[in-house]
This record gives structure tokens, sequence and C-alpha cells, in this order.
């Protein structure tokens, strides 16, 4: 089945055709018509309700089609602006927030969810190792004189989870006008200290699109990691973190919670985020995902969760035909770049889709043990004409 994906507007994405969401998406939809002032920020491919994908020959939702939910939700997300500071409830915190505030916990899932990197990236992930926390609140003397000294004593004292919860809890607390001055002072008289710590560009980004946020202060408390393409980061339950810029696949468990604390027009719940999060830090060099390497063609990004996995498959030109093996669970397949052949076994019996780049398909359990990856042209010998595409599929790679 071919799908179209749903794309979402949010103020965040990408402008016009300078949104990977927006060339995407024109690539798989003929009716998609392209606005140059809207920004195109995320595209929906599964059976979420928020944005469900469409079977292109029919017109019905992939939900209604399959008569279940998916257990993932794939995205791609072209970012220029920053998205909240967040994070994600497990489990248990899902169900209990969905049934007493159904209004803005959307529904009852955990939502742990793997960003792999398109173009450079940018994101913020996880607290800073607490001594380095400790040394930027002393660096930045308007931020230490905002938390006090006593918290920041304390941080002094013992640099742990402890010590940098109190800190940043007293942080996101401070009253808004009171941020707003640090902010300001922090901009006019630390520019050679925020250069020298390389965060001149970000914080001056963040603090023009999120003018006296408290989100903008979080710079000195997480890590601040740069992707390069096809780098990954998977956030679990309650891990704090905030994109930044660049365009990523992203893939989740099927919802849509978010408890958000900074960065964002929308609410803010803080409370419920400091009493979620994880305070324990680490380094930014140990926040990579690394990849599980099946052979020269293929490298699968395998969670610590059940929900989901995705295959990155990048085919050489010169490989007349490339078999993927896979196991009996409904898949996602998107195509970023070149041409070839699908072939894979439906309940209709064997069939072929040409695939190019924009294409959306959902691989259906009939289709294990294996699908083929057939080039599209005898004659095509292009050395650019690689082909690349991302797999979401259920985590039937991991070991329990």
């Amino acid at each position: 089945m071919e799908l179209t994906g749903w794309v979402k507007n949010y103020d965040w994405g990408r402008k016009g055709i300078n949104s990977a969401v927006a060339q995407l998406a024109m690539a798989n939809d003929p009716d998609f018509t392209l606005n140059e002032e809207e920004p195109y920020a995320e595209m929906w491919m599964g059976t979420h309700v928020c944005g469900v994908s469409v079977v292109k020959n029919t017109g019905e939702t992939l939900d209604r089609v399959l008569n279940k939910d998916l257990s993932y939700l794939f995205k791609v997300l072209s970012i220029n602006q920053a998205l909240s500071i967040q994070v994600h409830p497990n489990k248990c915190e899902a169900e209990r927030l969905h049934r007493e505030r159904p209004e803005i916990y959307k529904d009852s899932n955990h939502k742990p969810e793997l960003a792999i990197a398109l173009t450079p990236f940018l994101a913020l992930v996880g607290f800073q190792p607490a001594s380095d926390i400790r040394d930027n609140i002393d660096e930045f003397q308007p931020l230490s004189q905002l938390i006090g000294p006593e918290a920041v004593d304390t941080l002094h004292q013992a640099p742990n989870a402890d010590s940098v919860k109190l800190c940043y809890a007293k942080l996101m607390k401070t009253d808004e006008a009171v941020i707003s001055q640090c902010i300001k002072t922090i901009a006019k008289n630390y520019q050679k200290e925020l250069k020298s710590n390389d965060l001149l560009d970000v914080f001056n980004k963040v603090n023009k699109d999120f003018p006296g946020d408290v989100g903008v202060l979080s710079l000195f408390f997480l890590n601040l990691v740069r992707l390069k393409p096809g780098q990954a980061i998977y956030l679990g339950a309650n891990e704090i973190h905030a994109y930044l810029d660049g365009d990523c696949v992203e893939c989740m468990a099927c919802s849509d919670n978010v408890i958000r604390a900074g960065l964002t027009p929308k609410y803010k719940d803080v409370d419920q985020l400091l009493d979620s999060v994880i305070f324990e830090s680490r380094h930014p060099e140990r926040k990579e995902f690394i990849p599980y390497h099946v052979d020269e063609q293929v490298q699968v990004y395998i969670p610590p969760v059940p929900d989901f996995a995705v295959i990155h498959v990048n085919i050489h030109h010169s490989l007349k035909c490339y078999k993927l093996q896979i196991q009996a669970f409904g898949s996602i397949l998107i195509v970023l770049k070149g041409s070839r052949i699908l072939r894979l076994l439906t309940k209709q019996g064997p069939k072929e889709i040409t695939l190019t780049r924009g294409s959306i398909v959902y691989i259906p359990v009939e289709a294990a043990p294996e699908i083929e990856f057939d080039r599209a042209n005898e004659c095509d010998d292009v050395e650019d004409d690689d082909f690349t595409g991302y797999i979401a599929t259920s985590n039937y790679f991991r070991v329990a």
C-alpha cells in the first residue's frame, strides 16, 4: 500500500521549499500545494489519530485498513527554531495524566523516541555533568544570583542529581520578569564567555526566537549535542530535551504526550516536568545512539523498547538487487533518495512498486521473510544514484 503522509504546519518548521518536509510532501503527493510563506514542520506516517496516513489508491485511512493501530509513529522533521524544553512521560505517568487531564495529555501511552539526523542537527539532550553546571553558574554571575546562594552552595558542596534538581527547580519557578532581566544582562555583558563556551550563536538564536524565555537559560544546564547526518539520539521516558535546528527522521511509540516547560507558547506544566524528569548527568559524547550494522547496505537502530526500531537502507548504485530479511510485522518505508523497484508478497500475491524520493509504502506482514530492492533501470549506473530509505517497524530485533 502506497501512502500519503500527514503534514503538520507548526510555527517552528522551515518555510516553503527550504523544508525537507515540504520537499518530500511534493514528491509524495501530486495534489500537495506549496506555500512559500508557510512552515512545514513534520510529516507523520502511521495510525495515530492526530495524523493518520491515507492509502493512495483507495483514500482510506491506514488504521481502518489495518483495523488496528501500529505500535509506532514515524515522522520526518524540518526544524527552523527550537522545539519546547520537554520530557515524555513513562507508561504509568501517561495513564495517570491522560485520566486526570485528557484535554492536555491526549493518550495513555508512553513516548520514547529516536531521532536520526538527515542534515547537521542541533539538540539539547539531558543534563550536563553536575560539575559542569556548577562551573557555568559560577561563570555567569547573573544566573548565580538568580538561583541564589543556598542552592548554589549546595551544588558546590555536593555536585549531584539532587543539587542539580534544586538549582533547576529554582530557575524554572522564578518570576518571568526576573528571568528576562537575567537573560538581557548575560546577552549584554557576557558575549566573550558565551563564545568561549561555544554557546554564543545558539544563545542569540534561541533568545531571538523566544526572547526572555526560561528555556534560554537551560543552555547552561543541558548538553548541547551536534549530530552529523546518520548519527542518532535516543530519548527514553523522562529525559529532558529540545531539538533546536536541522532535519531528521524520527520514530517513537504511538503517542503525542509531551510535558513542556520552556521555549514554547503552549501550556507549560513546570511542576509535572520537575516531578518527572531524570536529573542524572551524562557527557554529551555519550548521547549518540549507535546502530547495529547488518552489512554494507543496512544498519538498524534498536532502542531498548519493544514499540519500534528503524532500519536504514543505503544501497549502492552498482548493486543490481538487494534482498532485505524482515519478520512478519507491519512496517513503513520512506524513500529519501534514488530509485528502485520494490518486490514483495501481499495478500493478493506478488507485487512490484516503483520507489522514488518521497515514496511512502506500508509493508504488510505477508511480505516476510524478505523484500527485494531491484535496480529500476538496467542501464542505470550513474554514480550518484545510490538508494536511501528508512523503515520503521516493531522492535523484533530486541532481545528480552
